[in-house]
């Protein structure tokens, strides 16, 4: 979402590429046109899930603004779909629902958040621009909700170890404490001021340890700090 000016002077920031899907014309296009007019780049909007699908892969938007509740293929699939076909995209679910298994669902598909659609057009603005660089956001007491899920998963047995598989790479201290606050639930920009770097540096400490372990995610994750017990320490 950064570029550089022609003649060199340094990096300019491009507007947020955003993909609004929700199969309710009138909001849909309201949604766009709020979000057109306050300086993103609306590159597609679609109405049921397999176009979504289609045209994800066609705009590459930097965020995919998500209803759930969809004809033709429904919002969770539409999600690990767009995600598995490009693991950059981030996908904030806007819904009506606030049931407690359609977050965890969604969370579980890929999206990196969750806000109802009683957001105010600010909240929204907010969440995609957070959205962007990859920060967890989730309308007032459903954060709690997503991590109470992930200490209930790291729970569970593990699947046993390949023994044909190598060891996990060392993590460096910083991407271990960086990883540590994650799993306490923190958002990259309070990991960022708690250790006083910047919020590029948290992105790429988390991007370092993705790849380093062959996770896919924040829920995976979350999920492989807590059964190691850094959420406690």
């Amino acid at each position: 979402m950064t570029r550089t000016t022609q003649d060199g002077r340094g990096p300019v920031k491009d507007p947020i590429r955003v993909m609004v899907v929700d199969d309710h014309p009138m909001w849909r296009d309201a949604v766009a046109r709020d979000l057109a007019e306050s300086g993103f780049d609306v590159v597609a909007t679609a109405g049921d899930g397999d176009q979504a699908v289609r045209r994800a892969k066609a705009a590459a938007p930097d965020v995919l603004v998500l209803d759930l509740n969809l004809p033709a293929k429904p919002g969770v699939q539409v999600c690990k779909e767009v995600v598995a076909a490009d693991p950059a995209l981030r996908v904030l679910v806007l819904s009506a629902s606030g049931e407690h298994a359609d977050v965890l669902e969604a969370v579980k598909s890929g999206a990196t958040g969750y806000l109802l659609k009683s957001a105010s057009t600010e909240e929204l603005q907010d969440a995609v621009r957070r959205t962007a660089v990859g920060d967890p956001v989730f309308t007032p007491g459903l954060a709690g909700l997503v991590l109470g899920e992930y200490r209930r998963l790291a729970s569970e047995p593990a699947p046993a170890p390949d023994t044909g598989e190598p060891k996990a790479p060392r993590l460096t201290d910083r991407e271990t404490e960086v990883l540590r606050l994650v799993a306490k639930g923190l958002s990259y920009k309070q990991i960022a001021e708690r250790l006083v770097i910047s919020h590029r540096t948290v992105q790429n400490h988390v991007q370092n340890t993705l790849g380093k372990l062959q996770l896919h995610n924040r829920v995976e994750l979350v999920r492989y700090a807590i059964e190691r017990g850094l959420d406690d320490e």
